[in-house]
């Protein structure tokens, strides 16, 4: 029956693998980070259940660290996104969760099985998918959210997981296999229940950090709908003075049309053309996008950025609730790029495009000679080391509300956000 123990243990294998891929960031392309991965961890499995045919149970448990856990680590840190407290947390939660099972299963096949591993097979094969099915179903979203919401302090959380694996191991392996230091398992079991005890105590810590951080995401949209509306605001209360004060401009004007000062009423209406002209900007037909364009186009200004538009969008239908909700984030990450750079270097480039139901976006500015961006990824959200993580994840779910996609990247020495959304009511 030992078929039975070395299926169980490559599912495990197989799972762990699983279970960690859906939790962590690649610094890669999907199809580049499966294809390495399928060849380094195949690879590294086939070698381990050999190990395990040859040597057996107790010297593989023993060595599972140095033939398994380290090399796997090294390969996923050289390819994953985050280099830090993130990605051993993520790494060391997978690989004890995956222990935890693998022990319970073989502590239930040692009293209840008789030693024959079909209860172990049994049980993992039912443990690990459903483990991958609640981390799918509940845990994968807000801890992505998490990985980008919070980009420090989560050393202390990776030093308790990784505590927590050397814990089982040891305990579960050294001097013997567990099952055969009878003694000492009530000790053993304590700990198993103790882990889940902790990790809900963890991520109980990490989902009141991602409340903070949605609050946060709300106080600035409604900060920055706030700041529309005051300028909203000041620009009716200006065309209100104007209105009023129209008879004098135009006493004024008969004035000097009737002293036959005609060079003076020319630049007296010249000044007035411009005044009007600055109540009446449009820089979009659809009168939302117009109030958000406008309000980043006098904040680009007040830095002296050059701001360019080429805005192609008539009177169609839009989404405008959830364009603007874009546009504010992509055009505020952009002001915060630009207060870092010389003022020569501040420019902005704003493309919009309507063509047959759908709306495209394009969002370039320059940014730190040092920032790099892969397309398909997003760059965490830390003030301190990236201009533009901020917001990012807001514009992807109102992308994703509408059936459209978000795409950011560097190029150039800019930093290019490119949304495409669909516009159709049907």
């Amino acid at each position: 029956m030992t078929i039975l123990r070395d299926l169980s243990v490559l599912w495990s294998l197989f799972h762990i693998l699983i279970l960690f891929m859906l939790l962590y960031r690649s610094r890669y392309p999907r199809r580049k980070t499966l294809f390495l991965t399928g060849i380094t961890m195949g690879t590294l499995s086939v070698l381990n259940v050999a190990g395990l045919a040859l040597y057996g149970v107790g010297v593989m448990g023993k060595i599972f660290i140095l033939t398994c856990t380290l090399p796997s680590l090294l390969f996923f840190w050289f390819i994953s996104r985050d280099r830090n407290g993130r990605f051993f947390f993520t790494f060391c939660m997978a690989d004890t969760v995956a222990l935890w099972i693998i022990d319970v299963t073989n502590l239930v096949d040692y009293y209840f099985g008789g030693e024959q591993f079909i209860l172990m097979f049994l049980g993992r094969l039912v443990l690990f998918p459903l483990v991958e099915w609640m981390a799918v179903r509940y845990i994968r979203k807000p801890y992505r959210e998490l990985q980008e919401a919070v980009p420090k302090g989560w050393g202390i959380f990776a030093g308790m997981t990784a505590l927590y694996y050397i814990l089982l191991v040891v305990l579960g392996n050294f001097p013997v296999i567990i099952t055969a230091r009878e003694q000492e398992l009530p000790a053993f079991i304590l700990v198993l229940v103790l882990m889940p005890m902790t990790y809900a105590t963890i991520f109980a810590a990490l989902y009141r950090q991602l409340l903070l951080y949605w609050r946060q995401q709300g106080e600035r949209v409604l900060q920055e709908q706030k700041n529309m509306l005051e300028a909203q605001l000041d620009n009716q209360q200006r065309i209100r003075k104007m209105k009023h004060d129209m008879k004098g401009y135009t006493v004024t004007l008969s004035g000097l049309l009737s002293a036959g000062k005609t060079e003076e009423a020319l630049a007296y209406l010249k000044g007035m053309e411009t005044e009007v002209d600055a109540l009446s900007v449009q820089l979009c037909v659809n009168p939302y996008l117009n109030a958000v364009l406008v309000h980043y186009a006098g904040k680009l200004e007040a830095m002296g950025a050059d701001f360019k538009r080429d805005i192609r969008i008539g009177g169609e239908e839009l989404p405008y609730m959830e364009l603007c909700q874009i546009l504010s984030n992509g055009l505020e990450n952009a002001c915060d790029a630009l207060k870092g750079l010389a003022v020569e270097k501040r420019q902005v480039s704003l493309h919009m495009r309507y063509n047959k139901g759908y709306l495209m976006i394009r969002l370039r500015n320059r940014c730190r000679d040092e920032l790099y961006v892969e397309s398909g990824t997003i760059p965490a959200t830390d003030k301190e080391g990236c201009d533009h993580g901020f917001g990012l994840i807001s514009i992807n779910e109102a992308a994703e509300g509408l059936g459209g996609t978000m795409t950011c990247y560097t190029e150039n020495g800019d930093f290019v956000l490119d949304v495409m959304v669909s516009c159709s009511r049907e």
